[in-house]
């Protein structure tokens, strides 16, 4: 089918009740053929530590066997948080990855933790530089090396650079840098018509793209019916309040857990927050609302999340937004 703008996947790897990391991290895999089939651009590995509901703790790790099991999707990360990672480490890990499956590797960049504060204590860059440096280090590791060392293997085609944010200023740096640029409407919805345009504003041509090209991630829950679509997003928000108030070591609750759940007033309102901004529903529901977020933000690209816990019901929304995409 034919779409009217690139769509891609941003995956978190959801674990849910009863289910195993390792059974979480094959259905990403599976996920990555069956969205290559319905035409999705890329797919992205998101970096959380300390969090058992989310087993995305090594995206350079995850993209491999993905890149493996595709033949055509963009593979890459979104996004490596820099603050954790010594750049050489990075640029080795790409490297391998460029080297192996050239053309397909991309490497977005965020500056969060992705964690609680201990594990960001654990990990990280021994020297403990500002984010600029660590990126200026990074992407000369791709062009020659830095400081005399290399990193290697040094890929004939390097993975394409991405910045992945979710503020003005991240937008900025971006278009400054010369680099493409998502906006995680997912974790801060509202800000992405203010971001891209200054974005696009801020861009000056550099050698890793020579015209702006910005995305938009947000979370969507397509289905058959609006209450299943509800059901079904219910069930990841129900987890994180979980995860706020009983046990941050949780795993994801199942949807009939969440459907058992009374939710009162302050979870309800926390519910609605996370739930209303994003695009839950049937198609019908979300072709106008997702229609009017792509033509206020120009967008380029959109990259997607849906964290559900049904693995049938989670393709079967990546193929109606597919369906919704291609009649914009």
């Amino acid at each position: 089918m034919a779409l009217s703008i690139d769509i891609s996947v941003h995956d978190t790897v959801p674990v849910w009740r009863g289910d195993t990391p390792g059974a979480a991290l094959r259905r990403s895999v599976e996920l990555a053929k069956a969205v290559e089939e319905l035409g999705y651009r890329r797919y992205w590995v998101a970096e959380h530590h300390d969090t058992p509901a989310l087993a995305t703790s090594a995206p350079a790790v995850l993209a491999g066997p993905i890149l493996e099991a595709t033949r055509t999707l963009s593979v890459g990360s979104g996004a490596v948080l820099l603050s954790n990672h010594a750049p050489l480490a990075v640029a080795e890990q790409f490297g391998v990855l460029a080297s192996l499956y050239p053309g397909r590797v991309d490497l977005g960049i965020g500056r969060a933790a992705g964690g609680s504060p201990q594990a960001a204590a654990r990990l990280g860059d021994p020297r403990r530089r500002d984010f600029p440096a660590q990126l200026a280090e990074l992407a000369a590791y791709f062009s020659g090396g830095d400081g005399g060392v290399r990193a290697v293997p040094e890929p004939r085609t390097p993975p394409r650079f991405w910045l992945v944010g979710s503020s003005t200023g991240s937008a900025v740096t971006a278009g400054r840098l010369g680099l493409p640029y998502v906006y995680a409407h997912a974790i801060v919805p509202g800000g992405a018509p203010e971001a891209l345009a200054a974005y696009r504003e801020a861009f000056r041509p550099s050698a890793h793209s020579s015209e702006p090209h910005g995305g938009v991630a947000a979370i969507v829950v397509a289905a058959d019916s609006d209450e299943r679509a509800r059901s079904l997003a219910t069930a990841f928000v129900y987890g994180q309040i979980l995860m706020r108030t009983v046990d941050p070591a949780t795993v994801l609750p199942t949807e009939a857990e969440a459907a058992d759940h009374h939710f009162n007033a302050a979870e309800r309102a926390f519910l609605n927050q996370r739930i209303d901004p994003q695009f839950v529903g049937t198609p019908d529901r979300i072709a106008p609302r997702l229609a009017g977020l792509l033509a206020d933000t120009r967008a380029d690209e959109l990259f997607v999340l849906t964290q559900v816990p049904d693995h049938d019901a989670r393709v079967r929304s990546y193929e109606l937004l597919a369906k919704i995409v291609s009649s914009l």
